[in-house]
């Protein structure tokens, strides 16, 4: 019976990404091999418990909603993550992951929508960046970069241009809360006129910190 460490799963707004709005159910797993600067979710490196994946389709199946994320952690730091996303999918779900680019996306179901987190300077984990990962995105998918100050700004645009990211698909900017102003960095992009589109953690706006949000 495959099985998974789930650290949460719960119902709530997506914050981030082209579904920012949407009503959404969570599947937080267990484990990253990264520890970023800025990291808000530290509590599921360890925190955890496991799962059957019919526990975790019975869980989810309490809400009205066909669309999931699939988090962490580092989700795919867990090889049957693959498998129990094929079998959402097999259900008639919505799945999109949100993943490091820290471990190959080679393998993943062509129907999961892909939140690719290319790492910067200012997550203290750049180096673990898998440039290969680049030529397995897909026109719907979604690359994100976390800019914490003007000197990741600035290596998040060449580096855009340097591996023609926004050829691809659509690049997103995130400010890292608490750390880089919004407002500057959308002048910034205005200025420059960044192929990216702006965003910021809507769960956090509207809930602050709060677990399980």
């Amino acid at each position: 019976m495959n099985t998974l460490i789930i650290n949460e799963i719960f119902y709530s707004i997506q914050g981030e990404s082209l579904m920012s709005g949407m009503p959404t159910i969570f599947i937080r797993l267990t484990g990253c091999p990264l520890r970023c600067e800025y990291c808000d979710t530290a509590y599921a490196f360890n925190e955890g418990s496991k799962k059957k994946f019919d526990e975790i389709i019975t869980e989810i199946e309490k809400y009205d909603c066909k669309n999931i994320t699939i988090t962490g952690g580092e989700p795919l730091s867990q090889k049957n993550t693959i498998l129990l996303m094929n079998d959402l999918h097999q259900l008639s779900y919505n799945i999109s992951i949100e993943t490091s680019n820290a471990i190959s996306i080679k393998n993943l179901n062509d129907k999961t929508i892909i939140i690719l987190d290319i790492k910067t300077p200012g997550s203290k984990e750049e180096s673990k960046n898998i440039i290969d990962n680049y030529k397995y995105l897909k026109s719907d998918d979604q690359i994100k970069f976390v800019i914490c100050d003007l000197d990741d700004y600035i290596w998040a645009k060449d580096y855009i241009f340097k591996y023609s990211l926004h050829k691809i698909c659509t690049i997103l900017f995130s400010p890292s809360y608490g750390k880089m102003d919004i407002k500057l960095l959308a002048e910034s992009m205005l200025k420059d006129n960044i192929p990216a589109r702006l965003q910021t953690q809507l769960h956090k706006v509207i809930w602050s910190d709060e677990r399980g949000r």
